[in-house]
């Protein structure tokens, strides 16, 4: 499992505002090229969100299912991409203050990623997933600030 940690200079509901958007997923996730689809009911348990993902030439398409859904609070989703298996994404936002302390886990469920679990696997994820929360908090600050 590999867990990321960030502070973000908004309050938990200018972060959730965010999460709440799947077609602005490609603003912040790493890797993500487009986003496909997003349900209309987005991220409601079972609403799913269709991304090219990919690096180079190399690119697949992705579906991630929310799984577990607390409004401004917590985020679960089952990232699937064929033929690599699928990963939980497990995001927490915490009040810190004012601010928002968001957990990110990523731990894969199923396919060639749970044989390679274990530290270079996570440390690679690791690695992208603070990059992700770079370009979250981000974004999150920016249009705290513009709307301050």
């Amino acid at each position: 499992m590999a867990r990321n940690r960030r502070l973000i200079l908004s309050s938990p509901s200018e972060v959730w505002e965010l999460l709440s958007d799947g077609h602005r997923y490609g603003e912040w996730v790493t890797g993500t090229r487009q986003v496909l689809a997003a349900d209309p009911h987005w991220p409601q348990v079972g609403a799913r969100l269709k991304v090219r993902v990919g690096a180079g030439r190399l690119t697949l398409d992705d579906t991630c299912v929310v799984r577990v859904c607390e409004p401004g609070r917590r985020l679960e989703l089952e990232a699937k991409a064929d033929p690599f298996g699928a990963a939980r994404i497990a995001m927490n936002l915490l009040p810190w203050g004012e601010h928002t302390l968001f957990v990110l886990d990523w731990h894969p469920l199923r396919g060639p990623g749970t044989r390679m679990h274990g530290l270079p696997v996570d440390y690679v994820v690791a690695v992208r997933n603070g990059m992700m929360l770079t370009k979250l908090a981000r974004i999150a600050v920016r249009e705290h600030n513009v709307h301050a």
